[in-house]
């Protein structure tokens, strides 16, 4: 499965290779080569990193504190200390090394390491009071996203999967009202 990387902040994203958290939730980091095929599509992160089970569950602590962070910031709650820890232990590691070359950049490094640049990112998110941190409006949707649209009027983590699909869905909805308008009116009658 190809992951999505919408929410505008890699942070966000780990957290977001979660869906459908409400009703049948959907993981997309099952096994070590999962995150590492994660940690190699996610732009700023080092390519070719290792992973093994307890790696594994060191990212999937930290994606779950991240989440939980987020919604608390989300909903103006104090955060979470066990939450907090994870996030700041996590955050204390070495970053990646970067260089720079006639190629562009380029980013190396471990597991830890790309996971302590992911949990600084969420530092300086969960902390920007600017940030406009928002949860999809798709009802089947848990994902987390940055908006930074002009207004902050962004309703979908994506247009591609999400705002496509909330707008065909109004679109059908829209046509169905116009072919049985009556529809309405005898089911309050009826009510």
């Amino acid at each position: 499965m190809d992951f999505s990387f919408v929410s505008g902040d890699p942070a966000l994203d780990l957290a977001g290779t979660v869906g459908s958290r409400r009703s049948t939730p959907v993981d997309l980091l099952n096994t070590p080569s999962d995150l590492e095929r994660w940690v190699s599509s996610c732009e700023g992160l080092p390519d070719g990193v290792a992973v093994d089970p307890e790696g594994l569950a060191s990212a999937l602590s930290l994606r779950e504190a991240i989440y939980r962070l987020a919604l608390d910031r989300i909903a103006e709650r104090p955060f979470t200390l066990d939450d907090l820890a994870v996030l700041n232990t996590t955050a204390a590691g070495p970053p990646p090394t970067v260089e720079l070359d006639d190629e562009g950049v380029r980013v190396s490094g471990t597991l830890a390491q790309a996971l302590a640049q992911v949990a600084r990112g969420a530092i300086a998110l969960l902390a920007d009071p600017e940030a406009a941190l928002k949860e999809c409006g798709r009802p089947d949707c848990t994902r987390l996203y940055l908006d930074r649209s002009r207004g902050a009027r962004r309703t979908w983590c994506g247009m591609d999967e999400c705002g496509n699909r909330m707008k065909a869905a109004a679109y059908r909805a829209r046509r169905r009202a116009r072919a049985h308008p009556d529809s309405d009116a005898d089911s309050d009658a009826e009510a």
